[in-house]
């Protein structure tokens, strides 16, 4: 039988393991499960039998450091229990023009346009408007599974949306 100090030693170290983990985890980076086809065929491609996991990175959020094109994670405007993934289409005080239609929109500070890429199937800003930058979460950098896709996740900037007003 373990001796009380082996015992205490290992609980210690699985602690501050812990620890460690979580706050690599807040701070700099997690892995995501992708769910869902509205950002194929960047994730989860319709041919694929397998749920892309991803790399997101968090060191952006210090100072909302995001760009059009990127890619990110955010909680969902319209239920907080709810994870997003979406490209970013525009960022605050862009002009942007709606697609089917003339309109053109300001977006707000502190917030940016988000759209899948695949926008058959994608619940985006379309529909709920600019997100606010505080509901970020981080911007995916890479897929990490399924090994045949394993790769940066490009940043992809759709120019003919923005206007100049």
């Amino acid at each position: 039988m373990a001796s009380a100090s082996f015992l205490w030693d290992v609980a210690k170290k699985c602690f501050t393991a812990g620890l460690v983990g979580l706050t690599v985890s807040d701070r700099f980076g997690c892995v995501t499960r992708i769910h869902g086809h509205s950002m194929s065929s960047t994730l989860n491609p319709s041919n694929s039998n397998f749920t892309d996991y991803v790399l997101v990175e968090k060191i952006c959020l210090r100072r909302y450091n995001f760009s059009r094109g990127d890619v990110i994670v955010f909680m969902s405007p319209t239920n907080h229990k709810e994870k997003n993934v979406k490209r970013i289409i525009a960022l605050p005080g862009d002009w942007l023009r709606l697609p089917d239609t003339y309109d053109t929109v300001k977006i707000p500070n502190g917030h940016c346009w988000v759209e899948g890429d695949n926008s058959a199937t994608s619940l985006d800003s379309r529909s709920f408007g600019p997100v606010p930058l505080g509901l970020a979460q981080g911007r995916v950098t890479h897929i990490l599974w399924p090994p045949q896709r394993i790769g940066k996740v490009e940043v992809e900037v759709p120019q003919h949306r923005l206007s100049r007003i």
